[in-house]
């Protein structure tokens, strides 16, 4: 019997695979001059074979309605990327750097306006509201499978403007679930890149993946030139 794909993540299928399918032009030429792969159209495949998989394993945590959905589809295709080179011998590291370098390189084709026009969005005193409004959500785990979060209020000397703790990551549990513990940290990595990008500084100094009790979110705005 055919693995089932959830009918949310099946409604957005067709966008996934084509931003795996750009991802993968974008690594192409690290794959062939870092990886030392000679068969690119053959690793381009089993990339895709694997992320058919994982869309199967992709864990439903409420659709639209949760803003975690969002983070599942852009990064679990790098769990099939990651898969997929390690099979091949590629180092933890170079899986992680071949990744993070095409993760920024496709963020920075969006135009920068629209970039930074949502970083200023996800900084707004309005999204701040419903981040703790979800936080609170969060822990009622209607989904399993989802995150557990706290939002953080900055105190007296803290230089950031907000930040999140994250209890529980679906992630983790994916990872925990599936056997792919060891390529987890590279997904942990991509988050830097997807806030500079929109102007945010992440600031994290330890993670859920790290064997800490939580992840420290710290969020500040980039100073522009």
């Amino acid at each position: 019997m055919a693995e089932i794909i959830h009918p949310f993540y099946e409604s957005h299928r067709g966008a996934m695979e084509a931003a795996m399918r750009h991802r993968l032009d974008l690594a192409e030429a690290m794959l062939c001059e870092r990886a030392h792969l000679s068969n690119i159209d053959g690793i381009r495949q089993e990339v895709m074979d694997e992320f058919e998989i994982v869309l199967t394993q992709m864990p439903y945590v409420g659709g639209a309605a949760s803003r975690m959905s969002d983070f599942f589809m852009r990064l679990m295709g790098f769990m099939a990327i990651s898969r997929v080179l390690r099979r091949h011998g590629v180092s933890l590291s170079v899986i992680g750097e071949i990744e993070r370098e095409t993760y920024k390189a496709q963020l920075l084709t969006v135009p920068e306006a629209e970039r930074l026009a949502s970083g200023r969005q996800f900084m707004s005193s309005e999204n701040q509201t419903l981040l703790r409004e979800q936080a609170t959500k969060s822990h009622r785990q209607e989904f399993p499978e989802d995150f557990v979060y706290d939002f953080v209020e900055p105190g007296p000397g803290d230089n950031f403007e907000f930040g999140i703790n994250y209890k529980a990551c679906g992630f983790c549990k994916f990872a925990a679930r599936h056997g792919d513990k060891e390529i987890l940290p590279n997904i942990c990595g991509l988050d830097f890149d997807a806030y500079a990008t929109r102007g945010i500084r992440l600031e994290r100094t330890q993670t859920l993946a790290g064997g800490a009790s939580h992840c420290n979110f710290r969020f500040s705005r980039l100073e522009t030139k």
